[in-house]
Parts: structure tokens; sequence; C-alpha cells
């Protein structure tokens, strides 16, 4: 390109100029005529060049920071001009610019998936059309929010407007035209986004062809709820009643059905639990459906068959549905059950329904084979045994194919969900192996030795063994009708979605089914409170879940499929719990959820009537009134002529329920912790008795940062960073030019790549049986696979690397473990958060594999970082914090800081014997650190002190033989030998003075490697040494228990059997 030609403003002449600037760039035309540009565009260069790729390259979904810095205002006249110019990026009318969103997204959903090969790149890209589409629907709704899209229907009321923008279509999250009157009217319709996208998750895991769902975004901004959906083909130009061609537009009045729909349906039946009914239609015809009647079947223009309104897919939850002339069983009476919620369209989670299904089929199994064994007791001929055989063995000989068909037809969805609900049964027998949920990772992939999945895929109806002998199909009879079985020769459970729906009929002949499946939904239900609520307080209490802030323990509820609105019930379970100091750190996390959880209902509502222009002033305002002291918080209103009465009025008909509304400046503190506690009590049926935000502080042991920080990520606002002074009485804590954002809080679907994590899963099974370089191998083609699939960022990803990283540690490669888990802490920072508790984990591996490495000041940095972002997130008080200050502290111990380091070890042991009890193997690790640190002060008196704490743990716990009690008995005679020589050098010198000859005592500084020791234990990695003998053994073991457990009947709890093997190979 070239710059100025020879013209002037009269005469045109285009030869070049003399010297003439050529170029092919415009970066170096600007570096040739601009000195002031080369140099500055070359620094900037060199400055990002010099930061590692994953600091520069994007995250498919974008992450919003709840603090920023500030930022100095600089002039900038490119920004002014830009209020004139984005507008036309709003409208996005320009032909040829819009992307046809509903054909990108479908078309990659139909591209081939045979081979790896072909699934890896469909896989792809359907994962970058989903984040395309996240991204342009959250920018979308933002937009629509804030006023800068003309509605379709702008006669309209505010509330009632729709709005197109980039081919998406978006609706407001209020009840119009009273669709959701019987069902609970704006509360209902804010619940329905959720529940349909939910939905649409179900449907797109199972991933049947020729079966279509649209794309879903949920926008949460600004306190209104907005719905984004792709637009099927010719819907705008017809009215609803001529598409629609299967399920109902008007709750179950008309029904129409489809032959083409029920046979795609029938396909996601099993996966999904739906069960094939009848309902009656307005004439009282019998319409046959494969999904609740919401369910919406139209045509497009395109010829695809897509299905839309999934917001009942999933069973109601009658402990939230009081229906008249219904008893719940006693197991939900005894806990207050049926509760009124604010919408009849609580429903039952995907988890749950696993769960419970899970746990029938154990029952089933169980009372099948205590039957034959009866009947064979009964008569021992030779004639029943091939019956019994035959029906014991069918589900082990189906294993292997059964879980090919699983993962053929849900992948994704066992990856995610089923997994995760292994440990819902209430007998020990099936408590699988330990839950991870402390990485609180998208339900942290782990192998499910149990088999869920296996089951689940059995137990819907493929053990269909040919009962010849009619005995045998007698048992099966008899236990299919026990556990509600649709089949009575199979296993087979599914849920009608219609029941208790309002409007909804059945036809007579069907009135036993709709009993059975009422009776079914009530033991859910029942099974809900009485299994997985106990069993979530278990798995606390043993730390196989360590949740650390509201969204680890809302994963940790959603994993055992626990809705959030039974929080208050599990926080009165654990009220009631007798070891309940030992889960302080639980309830207080569960507790400070529920209040910043009511605060959002309240400032939901709150931000809706506020002006554009006063947003900073409302959310300051609102902020003082939740968490400051100061009594009374006085709103700072805009001056007036900011909002000119020209202006308001044209603002009233753009912003969603808008108009110049000053009512928020009247909130006061104490008529919001009032309307706090009495939404507590309403929808949560907790009780909090509570008047201001001191008095929460004061009872409960809160934090006002943790609430800040919760109330910030859940609600979207960012505040500038800096310390707050909370508890002044005498000026408030925010003022409005503390608030810098307010960023939208966005739902939707996560696609996931089924192939990679079916390596990763595998590459794990292989680690925990020992086979660490098969591991490796697995778990580094799971990472290729991933990065094909997702591209450089993502969450999995992130747990990828971690484990690799803790596997080139334990195979002594240290190096590359640093190298790994250095990108998985820049991932997690990215993906997740800086202060995430995932990342939190990271930085404390980090710290292990520095100090491993000889960085031990970079260790110390990074562990006295995990421990500031732990104490923000939740707290001094909590398990988590024993197993940072014992890292410190051995570091510490390390470079010979021996006082600062007792601090963090003693520290960590008051926090061990208060959450593991103090007859716990940790309270005994715990004493022999702080007496090491003791013997290198040469206080040797304290040291034994401790020791000999240690050394009675050892030997209650583990018997005068195990070589841990004989360890510490060495150790105890050490300390006796050293404090002796000591007593006797101080006797010498006090008799003999200063000629007295003395004994050179032994004051060793700890050894690196005894300090890195000491560190691998506390971070669950111990070494043993093995001969090849233990090893054989202990590979025959770990098959012995896998056949087992295929077989249905690992009864001895499997963490419990196997020491040295949970040890040797930890997996995080």
């Amino acid at each position: 390109m070239c710059v100025n030609p020879r013209s002037t403003t009269y005469t045109f002449n285009p030869k070049p100029a003399n010297p003439s600037f050529l170029s092919h760039s415009l970066v170096e035309l600007l570096s040739q005529i601009s000195p002031a540009f080369k140099k500055n565009f070359t620094a900037l260069q060199k400055k990002r060049v010099q930061r590692h790729p994953f600091e520069r390259i994007a995250t498919p979904f974008q992450v919003y920071s709840w603090t920023a810095p500030q930022v100095d205002h600089a002039m900038d006249c490119v920004r002014a001009e830009d209020a004139y110019t984005s507008r036309l990026g709003y409208e996005e009318h320009i032909p040829g610019q819009t992307r046809d969103w509903n054909e990108e997204l479908q078309t990659t959903r139909e591209l081939p998936r045979k081979n790896l090969p072909e699934r890896l790149l469909r896989e792809r890209a359907i994962f970058k059309v989903h984040s395309d589409f996240a991204a342009a629907a959250t920018r979308g709704a933002m937009a629509v929010i804030d006023g800068n899209v003309m509605a379709i229907n702008p006669g309209e009321e505010t509330r009632m407007q729709m709005f197109i923008w980039n081919n998406i279509f978006f609706s407001l999250g209020f009840d119009v035209r009273d669709h959701y009157r019987e069902l609970g009217g704006d509360a209902a319709a804010h619940a329905a986004p959720t529940n349909d996208l939910n939905g649409v998750r179900a449907y797109g895991a199972v991933d049947v062809e020729g079966l279509y769902t649209l794309g879903t975004v949920v926008v949460d901004y600004r306190g209104y709820r907005v719905t984004a959906q792709s637009i099927i083909p010719g819907i705008l130009e017809r009215e609803q009643e001529q598409s629609v061609i299967y399920g109902s537009i008007d709750f179950g009045k008309t029904v129409v059905s489809h032959n083409k729909y029920l046979e795609l349906l029938e396909k996601t039946s099993r996966p999904l639990k739906v069960q094939r009914h009848s309902v009656l239609n307005e004439k009282n015809d019998t319409v046959e459906l494969c999904s609740s009647v919401e369910c919406k079947g139209i045509i497009g223009n395109d010829g695809r068959h897509y299905i839309l309104d999934l917001l009942r897919t999933f069973p109601p939850d009658l402990n939230f549905l009081p229906v008249d002339g219904e008893v719940l069983p006693p197991e939900s009476q005894r806990q207050g059950f049926p509760r009124q919620h604010r919408h009849r369209l609580a429903c039952l989670r995907q988890e749950l329904i696993e769960a419970f299904v899970e746990h029938r089929y154990l029952l089933f199994m169980k009372m099948a084979a205590l039957q034959l064994m009866q009947q064979k007791a009964n008569k021992d001929t030779k004639s029943d045994t091939p019956a019994i055989t035959e029906t014991s063995e069918t589900p082990s000989e189906n294993k292997p194919d059964t879980t090919q068909t699983q993962t053929a037809s849900s992948d994704s969805l066992s990856a995610t969900d089923a997994s995760t609900d292994s440990t819902s049964t209430p007998d020990n027998s099936t408590s699988a192996a330990p839950q991870t949920a402390t990485d609180g990772e998208e339900s942290s992939p782990k192998p499910t030795t149990n088999g869920p999945l296996e089951l689940t895929t059995t137990q819907n109806g493929e053990c269909k063994s040919p009962l010849e002998d009619p005995k045998s199909r007698e048992v099966v009879l008899n236990a299919c009708k026990a556990v509600g079985s649709i089949s009575n020769t199979s296993f087979d459970i599914r849920f009608n979605p219609d029941i208790f729906s309002p409007g909804v009929r059945f036809p007579l002949d069907s009135t036993d089914d709709v009993q059975k499946q009422k009776q079914l939904l009530k033991d859910a239900a029942a099974f809900l409170v009485s299994c997985q609520i106990p069993s979530l307080v278990k798995d606390c209490l043993d730390h196989s879940a360590v949740p650390m802030d509201g969204a680890t323990l809302t994963e940790a509820l959603h994993q055992r499929g626990i809705n959030v609105r039974y929080l208050g019930t599990v926080l009165d379970f654990l009220d009631k719990t007798p070891a309940k100091a030992q889960l302080e750190h639980f309830f207080r996390i569960g507790i400070s959820e529920l209040i910043t959880r009511c605060a959002k209902h309240i400032f939901k509502t709150y931000l809706q009537g506020v002006e554009l222009s006063a947003l900073s002033a409302a959310v300051s305002h609102f902020l003082n009134c939740f968490l400051s002291s100061f009594p009374d918080a006085v709103a700072h209103l805009p001056p007036d002529e900011l909002v000119s009465r020209r202006k308001s009025r044209k603002r009233r008909n753009r912003v969603p329920g808008g108009g110049d509304n000053t009512a928020w400046a009247s909130l006061t503190p104490s008529e919001l912790w009032k309307n706090i506690s009495s939404e507590a009590q309403s929808y949560y049926y907790f009780t909090i008795q509570c008047e201001s935000v001191d008095q929460v502080v004061e009872k409960y042991g809160l934090q006002k940062i943790t609430l800040l920080r919760e109330i910030s990520v859940k609600t979207g606002i960012q505040i500038l960073i800096k310390e707050y002074n909370f508890d002044s009485r005498h000026k408030p804590a925010f003022t409005e030019e503390d608030i810098l954002n307010i960023f939208p809080v966005v739902k939707h679907v996560n696609p996931k790549a089924s192939d990679a994590f079916h390596f990763f899963q595998s590459g794990q099974a292989k680690v925990q049986q020992g086979f660490l370089k098969e591991g490796c191998e697995l778990i580094n083609e799971a990472l290729n696979l991933f990065n094909n699939v997702y591209g450089a960022m993502h969450v999995e990803i992130c747990a990828c690397l971690r484990l690799l990283a803790r596997l080139n540690y334990i195979m002594g490669d240290h190096p590359e473990a640093l190298s790994n888990q250095q990108k998985a802490v820049l991932m997690s920072e990215r993906v997740l958060g800086i202060e995430h508790p995932n990342t939190i984990q990271e930085y404390m591996h980090l710290a292990l594999y520095c100090f491993a490495n000889g960085q031990l000041s970079t260790a110390l940095k990074l562990l006295y970082r995990a421990r500031y972002l732990l104490l923000m997130v939740c707290g001094e008080d909590h398990p988590e914090m024993a197993l940072l200050d014992s890292n410190i502290g051995l570091v510490l111990h390390g470079v010979m800081e021996y006082d600062l380091s007792l601090r963090f070890l003693e520290n960590a042991l008051t926090i061990n014997t208060k959450y593991h009890g103090p007859r716990s193997l940790k309270v005994a690790l715990s004493h022999h650190l702080v007496a090491r640190v003791y013997e290198s002060k040469a206080e040797f008196r304290s040291a034994l002190q401790h020791e000999k704490e240690g050394y009675t743990i050892y030997k209650n716990q583990m018997g005068e033989a195990h070589e841990k009690t004989k360890e510490s008995s060495e150790y105890l005679k050490y300390l006796t030998q050293q404090a002796v020589a000591l007593q006797r050098t101080m006797n010498e010198i006090y008799k003999n003075g200063s000629n007295a000859s003395i004994m050179p005592l032994k004051f060793t500084a700890p050894s690196m490697a005894s300090v890195l020791e000491q560190l691998n234990i506390i971070n669950g990695i111990i070494f043993i040494p093995l001969s090849q003998k233990d090893l054989e053994n202990l590979k025959a073991e770990v098959q012995r228990r896998q056949q087992l457990q295929e077989l249905g009947k690992s009864e001895e709890p499997i963490e419990d059997s196997h020491p040295e093997l949970e040890d040797k190979i930890p997996i995080d």
C-alpha cells in the first residue's frame, strides 16, 4: 500500500510522492511514517511475547471477575466515537454478516460419527458453535436489557416484549399472557427457562439422530432473566397452533401426537427414564406421548424434527408439590414435607433419578437372589440349579456389551451425571469408590468401579434372560412388582412426567399404571430425604466431600441429585447430627449460601426498578444495607440534570419494567435483613433470627468479605479491589465509585468430548490398579483429544494436566511434574477464576512440586497466596486450612524458621483435632510434625509431650506391631536420649561453670529429603517400597475385587480393604 500521492486540494495526481512509502502491511506503513508508533508497537509485542501462551489465549466461555483494579480515566477520542458507531453492531441488519445460528447448530449435529476422527471433528464443531452462540446470546441479552434492541412487538407492555437480534430470539422471564398462572405466575416463568435448559442438556447428551433441540442460553442481567434461543426456520411466519404437531400448547387441554416423534422420542425413553404413556385430549380421545405434554414437536421449514419447551423432562418433586388427597411416605412427612413452593414446576434432578434407579436395581437383585436361595434351600435338587445360575449370572454376562451401548447412546450424559451418583445407596454394600469431591470439578471424573453406568443400562431391561423355569419367572415377577418396574420380566424403571400436571387427564384403562407411577414418585421424593441427604452428610464427615464455598457446596448437592431448595432441610439435618462440631465448616458455608441466595432473590426485584444512570448508586446502597455496620445507610440519588425529564420518558418505553423509579433509595439495613429472614423462612423453611449483618456474623461465625464475594459472584456485581471497612459505624463501606460494572450470569449447555473422556477414565482406572505407565499414556492421549475438541483452554484439560503432573511426580520426573502443574494453575486461573477453590488447590500442588525441584521461596509464596485466597473464600476454620498450614509449617521448618513454623503447625493441629476427632491418624501426624520442630529448637520436653500423644493414637488405632507405632516409639527413645544428654550438659555447666567439659550436642537442621517425605505424606502421596512379589499379589487382589464388584456382591467397603493401594497411588 502507498501513502501520500502528489494530489493537492485542486489537482488530482495519482503518482506516488517522493520519497514514497511503499509497504505490504498497515503496521509496516505506520512504522515508516510514525517513529512513536514504531517504538511503542515493538515494546508492546515484546511484552506480549514474554507472557505464557496460556495467559494470552482466549477462553471458550467468558469468565468475569467480581473484583477489578482502579484504571485511570484517560481521554480517548476513539471511545467517544464508539457510542455512535457501536449501535450499528446492535442492529446487525447488514446482509451477509449475521450467522444462521440454528443452521450451524443443527448441521454440526448431523456430521458423521462412525469412527474416532469423524467424532472428533463433529465434537469440535459442536463445541465451537456452542461457545460462539453463548457469546453472541450473552451480548444480545445485555443489549436487550440496556434498551438497545427494538422489540418485535413494540406496541405491547414492556414485560411482554420479545426481541430478535443477530438471528437469536430473546424473551423475558415474566409470565406474559397468564401462561403460567396456574403454575405460580412470575415465579414459574422465572424457573421454566432453567428447567428447559436442563431438558435441552439431557436430550443433547442422549444425542439421538434425527431429533433436534434449540440452542438455548439463559442470561441473568440487571435483575432480569432473558432466554436466548435459536430460531426454527419458518416458525415466525405461521401461528403456533398450525406448527405444533406433537404435544400441547395449552398445558394439556388440547394434545396432539405424531408417529415420527413417538419413534424418535422412544429412543430417548430408556436413557432418560421417561415412560411412554397415554393422555386424553379435549375430545376425550386417547393420545400417546413419550414425553411431558408441554414438550412441543415442530417440523421446521428445513424438514428437521425439533422439540422445544422441555421444562418437564424430569418428573415432579412431590416434597414441594402438595397435592390434595395424596399422602407422602413417613420419611418425607417426618421432615415436614410436602411444603408449599413458589411455583409448581419443582422437578427432581437427573442425578437423583439415576441414583434412585441404581438403588432400586440393587434391591431388585437382592430380592431375586434371596428368593432363589430360599427356593434352592426348600428343594435342593439338581433341576433347579441351572435356572439359578442363569439368573444370577445374567447381569455380569451382559456387562461388557451393555457398557458399549451406554457409551454409544449417552456418553456425555453418563460421564457427567451417572458417575457422580454412585455414593447414593443407603446400605454400605454399595458405597462406591470414595468420591473425590474435594476437586469440586465438573463431577471430577473418576473411574466408577462400582459401575453405576453399566448397571443403569443393564437395569433398564437388557437383562432379559430367558427364564425357562416358571419358579424363577415368578421370582423375577415378584421382585419387579416390589421395586415398581414397568416390565414384569425384567428390571425397567421409568417415570411418567405428566403425573400431577394440572390439566392433564389419563384414560380409565391406565388407572393402575398411574397409581404405580404416583407411588414411584413418592418413593423417589422420600429417597432424596432419607438416603441422599444423609449420604451427603456422611461424605462430609469422612472428608470425601469438602465444600469450600457456595459453588462447591451447590455442586456437592447437585452431584447427589439434591436441589438447592433443600438447603434449609440439609442445614436442619446437620444441626441434629451428633457429630455437629465436625461439620461446622459445612454448616457455615450452607448458612452463608442460604443468606446470599435470599439476598439475591431480593436484589433481583430491587434492581428491576433502577434507572441505568443510577445503577452504581443503587448497587452500592444495597451492599451497604446488606454488609455495612453503618446503621443509617442513605442512598445517593444521581443529580437531576443527568436524568432530564425527556430522557426518562424516552427510557420508560424501552427498558423492561423501567420508569424513573427511585423506590430503591428508601431501602434500610433493618428492612433488608427482615426481608432476608422472611425469605429464608418462606423459601428454604429455615429460621434465621438476626436483624442485622453484625448479628449474623456473630451468631454463625461468618466473614463479611466471604458474603461479599458470594453475593457479587451470584448477581454479577464487579467491585473495585481495595480494603473495605465494613465495621465502621460512622460511614458506609461502599460508595458508588466502588461499583465498576454489572456483568451477566450465564447458563448454557457444555458439550462434552466423549472419546477423550473415556480415555481419561480408563487412564484413571489403570492408575488405580497400579499400572502407572499405561495410565500415563492413556491420560496423555486424553489430553491430546481434549485439545483437539476444546482448543487449548478448558476445565477438563485442567483436570488432565493436574493428574499428569501427579503421575510425573510419583514416577520421579519432578521437572515434568512442575511444568504440567504450572499449566494447570494458569488454566485454572483463566477458566475458573483466580480465587476458585480448584485454583487454590492447584497452587498447593504446584508448591509441592516447586519444593521438590528445590525452589523453596517460590513454594512458600504459592502457599501463602493459597492461604490468603482460602481465608477470603471460607475463612480460617476449615479442614482444608489444616492441610495448607501443615504444608507451610513444613516448608518453614525446612528453611529453619522454627518459631513461625510452629505457629502454622500448631494451628493445623488444632483444626485437625476439631474436624477429624482427637483420635484420628491425621492428628497423630500433626503431633509428630510439631514434635520435630520442637526437637530442632532443642525444646525436648514439648517435643516428647507431642510425640507421646501421637504414639498413643497410633498404638490405639493400629496396634503395637504396626510400622507407624514402631517408628513413633523409636523417635520417642531418640528424643528421650537427646533430652537426657541436654540435661546432663546443663547440669555440668551449672556445676563446673566455664571450665566444664561439654559434650557436643546434635542440633541438626532437617534435611530437605525428610521435609519432602513429610510433605508427600500430608498431601496423600505415600511411596511404599514393594517387591515384585508384593506387586503381583496387589494386582491379583485388585482384579479379584473388580470381579466381585461386577457381580454386585462387593459387600465389604472397598475403601478400607486395600490401604496399600489407596496410599500408593493417590488419585486426585
